[in-house]
């Protein structure tokens, strides 16, 4: 009877040990975790899907609406959303987060084909110029997007028929520099450091294409 009290014991310590290893690894993962990749409804590799639900028109919008926006900001935001009954707050910032995390890992890999497809002309030379002299001088970037710790709405505005929408980034990224003979020259990927940035997104609410492009990048 001991011995079978016994057996039960170790039994139940190892299946309560495998649910505490499964679940702390699951909240671990979801709080570290980082939109690499767009909504299902994202049309190809671009960043920001058409809304998946409207929203409400301007003048039937409640005070809540638009989670997430300041006062200050929200006028714009309703003026959007009235130009483009299919813009959606959630799904916007969600589809930001994700093209934000995009944009950084095609930079850091100078992978051009992607920066065009997610970035207009402005913003894509400024990216190309930025990775040729990198090229040039020989260097590679190790870089990681750690988290993204915030990601909130700064300025709404429409101007005709485009629409821009600013994107406040809080992120931790980690960042190394090496030469051309794989030397270490800068950073540290032991130490992330908080970037904030402002990325400002635009859409023709007129076009037929659901897609928002990276207009213009700023720090915060």
């Amino acid at each position: 009877m001991i011995y079978e009290i016994v057996i039960l014991a170790m039994i139940a310590a190892f299946l309560g040990f495998r649910l505490y290893s499964v679940l702390g690894r699951r909240a671990e993962h979801e709080e570290e975790s980082i939109p690499t990749r767009l909504d299902p409804t994202v049309t190809g590799s671009k960043p920001m899907p058409k809304a998946p639900q409207a929203a409400q028109p301007a003048s039937q919008a409640q005070p809540n609406a638009f989670p997430g926006t300041m006062p200050v900001v929200e006028q714009g935001v309703r003026a959007i959303a009235a130009a483009d009954r299919t813009f959606d707050i959630t799904g916007f910032l969600e589809g930001a987060k994700g093209a934000y995390s995009m944009v950084l890992e095609a930079f850091w890999k100078g992978d051009r084909e992607t920066l065009r497809e997610l970035c207009d002309d402005d913003v894509y030379q400024s990216f190309d110029a930025a990775i040729s002299a990198r090229e040039d001088a020989g260097e590679v970037l190790e870089n990681k997007l750690i988290r993204i710790e915030e990601a909130k709405i700064d300025h709404a505005e429409l101007d005709g028929s485009i629409a821009r929408v600013a994107v406040l980034f809080v992120a931790d990224i980690a960042a190394v520099t090496r030469d051309k003979d794989g030397n270490m020259i800068a950073g540290s990927l032991d130490d992330a450091i908080e970037s904030r940035d402002i990325w400002t997104f635009m859409r023709d609410v007129k076009s037929s294409d659901p897609n928002w492009l990276l207009d213009e990048t700023d720090q915060a």
